[in-house]
């Protein structure tokens, strides 16, 4: 054994008797440009428990100066929740999740713990648990404000692990006993399920035995928001003695682990759009580079080449564009699929799309462990409705 990453929490489930499609929502980093989706969800949660009452969905960063009360709504609620009995804890074990989506069939994870003194977003740092992509330190302190204080951990974030021979889901079927959830997800979310692993140790070792070149875990989905925890640990473990910081419950953070080799998992392309430019200059200044596959401008599809790479091509990509951006003016947003970045263009006459290359899953450790993270933003996990739903909870204070 190499490392020691993996921890065996105690995880908070809501109470019996809860109802399961309203207590779990989406993570709070999707559907940013899209407020009628939350209003949506907070007219049927309604007054029912709920994670949606213990988060802060990242619209609202975005769309309001002062979000400092909804911050505090959160972490009241999470004591209240605490207080009032609306979480039961499970004994320490781990989690096997079975989730159905509009668009696959079945995605298995573990929930678990990971030791945040084993994980680095630094793209020069050899950790066990590393990010995939470049990290906007920027983006931590805003959320450091929401964890900071707060009695609990809900978690969105998916690690990716290497295992072709789907040893680790072997070890964990063999060891699942009891239902601890069973129920549809709400807003076109799909099924979740999840079986309990009182027995952990076979587990832990099938996932030790596959670290390669120092690495165990990759963070797949919510990298700021483990990035973020690790700020917290770091900064609250200064105040704290040597045997205090071993076992304190913020050193650890609760986590899916998802094969990167399950058939639920698929990479998709992160296409930019460029609004508010002239999009015939625009065109004619990205055509000569031919770093991304097309463009899209008027709804019209201009190819461009074959990019050597998908990381290489997203990396190009955004240097071209911050340099005609710094120059001329204009914002850039994030597009998935074809067909929406050339409706948008069609629409709107100063957009234009670039379509870049799709990553093969396969080359994503490979390349991580050679090179170090991706560009940011150079892949996506599959669709919005396929995120993680907050569910199990734990403790951190």
């Amino acid at each position: 054994m190499k490392s020691n990453c993996i921890a065996v929490p105690a995880i908070l489930l809501p109470a019996e008797g809860t109802d399961l499609s309203a207590w779990a929502v989406i993570a709070c980093d999707q559907h940013t440009s899209d407020p009628a989706y939350w209003e949506q969800l907070d007219a049927y949660v309604g007054d029912k428990p709920s994670t949606l009452r213990m988060i802060l969905p990242e619209l609202y960063m975005e769309t309001e100066k002062d979000y400092s009360a909804r911050i505090a709504a959160a972490k009241e609620a999470m004591r209240v929740y605490l207080a009032g009995g609306m979480l039961r804890r499970l004994p320490q074990g781990f989690i096997l999740t079975e989730r159905t989506t509009p668009f696959v069939k079945l995605r298995r994870g573990i929930v678990l713990a990971i030791d945040l003194e084993a994980y680095s977003y630094r793209h020069e740092d050899a950790a066990p648990v590393r990010a995939s992509e470049a990290t906007i330190v920027e983006r931590i302190p805003p959320r450091l404000k929401i964890r900071e204080g707060a009695p609990l951990e809900l978690p969105h974030i998916m690690l990716l692990y290497d295992d072709p021979q789907h040893t680790v889901t072997a070890a964990a079927e063999r060891a699942a006993r009891e239902v601890v959830y069973d129920f549809d997800l709400n807003m076109g979310g799909g099924h979740l399920r999840g079986r309990f692993i009182r027995d952990t140790d076979p587990v832990v070792q099938a996932f030790y035995a596959l670290e390669r070149g120092g690495m165990l875990f990759m963070v797949g989905d919510g990298n700021h928001s483990l990035a973020t925890a690790k700020a917290a640990w770091d900064k609250l473990k200064e105040q704290l003695s040597p045997s205090e910081r071993e076992t304190h419950p913020a050193r650890y953070c609760l986590c899916e682990a998802v094969n990167l080799y399950d058939d639920g998992i698929y990479f998709e392309a992160i296409h930019r759009l460029v609004k508010c430019v002239d999009a015939q200059k625009f065109t004619a200044y990205m055509q000569p580079f031919g770093c991304a596959v097309a463009l899209y401008a008027g709804g019209k599809k201009l190819p461009l080449g074959s990019p050597a790479g998908a990381a290489e091509a997203v990396a190009e990509t955004d240097k071209r564009i911050a340099a005609y951006l710094s120059e001329h003016g204009g914002s850039v947003d994030y597009v998935h699929g074809e067909e929406a970045l050339a409706a948008l263009t069609a629409e709107h006459g100063d957009y234009v799309g670039v379509l870049l290359p799709k990553m093969d899953k396969s080359e994503l450790f490979p390349r991580v462990l050679q090179y170090g993270s991706l560009p940011r933003k150079t892949f996506s996990m599959g669709e919005s409705a396929e995120k993680r739903y907050y569910l199990e909870a734990k403790e951190i204070r």
